[in-house]
C-alpha cells in the first residue's frame, strides 16, 4: 500500500475528554476514503488533526512521509474545505480567489476564471460574498481548494447549501479529481455522496474508527 496519509496511534483529547481514541489509519495515494458519522463523533477533530490545524495529544500524523506539528505544520499540498469557508464578506468571490492566489503567485487570471466556472459560479460576478447564498459560498470554498491542483483534498461536508443540481455538478467534480490520481477524504451526512464517490469508507463513533466498506 502506498500511504499517503498515516495516523499512528493518534488521540485528541480536550481537557478531559478524549475525542480522538488512539486510532491507527493509513489513506492510499489517488484514492477516495469516505468518513461517516454522526456530529460529534470525531470526524472533523481527525480533519483538523490531519491538516495540522490541531495539535494531536498523543501519537504521530504523517502525510506524504512528513510528520504534521513537527517535520512542517500543514500538508505541502492541500486543498481543504471545513466547516464554514472564511471569506472577505465585502469582496467579490473573484477578489477573495485573487488575494488567495498573489500569496503563493502561482495562479493567472485565466486559471482563477477557469476554476470558478468549474464550480459554476460567474466569474464576472461583482456581488460581494456577504451577499451569497450559502450554496454559492460552498461553490467558492470548493474553487478555493481545488484552484492550485493541490495533491490532496480534505473535504468536511462540501455538499452543505447545495441544491440537487449543484450536489450533482459538484459529485462530478470530485469525480474528475480523483481520476486525476488526487488523495481524497471526504466526510458526508449523505450516504448517496459516500456510496458514489469513495473507494474505502470508514464510520466514526465516539472517537473511534472501523470500516464499513472496502472496494
Amino acid at each position: 500500500m502506498d500511504a499517503y496519509i498515516e495516523l499512528h496511534q493518534v488521540r485528541k483529547c480536550f481537557g478531559g475528554e478524549e475525542v480522538l481514541k488512539k486510532l491507527d489509519f493509513q489513506v492510499e495515494r489517488g484514492k477516495v476514503y469516505g468518513i461517516a458519522g454522526n456530529n460529534g463523533s470525531g470526524k472533523t477533530v481527525l480533519m483538523k488533526c490531519i491538516c495540522g490545524f490541531l495539535p494531536v495529544t498523543e501519537g504521530e500524523v504523517l502525510v506524504g512521509g512528513k510528520s504534521i506539528g513537527r517535520e512542517v505544520d500543514f500538508p505541502e499540498s492541500l486543498g481543504v474545505i471545513i466547516e464554514t469557508p472564511g471569506f472577505l464578506a465585502n469582496l467579490s468571490g473573484r477578489r477573495n480567489l485573487e488575494i488567495l492566489a498573489d500569496l503563493r503567485k502561482k495562479l493567472t487570471r485565466e486559471d482563477i476564471t477557469a476554476v470558478l466556472l468549474r464550480v459554476g459560479l460567474n466569474p464576472d460576478l461583482k456581488k460581494p460574498v456577504s451577499k451569497y447564498s450559502l450554496g454559492m459560498r460552498q461553490r467558492l470554498g470548493i474553487a478555493q481548494a481545488i484552484m492550485e491542483d493541490p495533491e490532496l483534498l480534505i473535504l468536511d461536508e462540501p455538499f452543505n447549501g447545495l441544491d440537487k443540481h449543484g450536489v450533482a455538478e459538484i459529485r462530478n467534480l470530485l469525480l474528475a479529481e480523483k481520476e486525476k490520481g488526487k488523495t481524497i477524504l471526504l466526510a458526508s451526512h449523505n450516504s448517496e455522496d459516500i456510496r458514489i464517490l469513495c473507494d474505502r469508507v470508514f464510520e466514526m463513533d465516539a472517537g473511534v474508527m472501523k470500516e464499513v466498506r472496502a472496494d
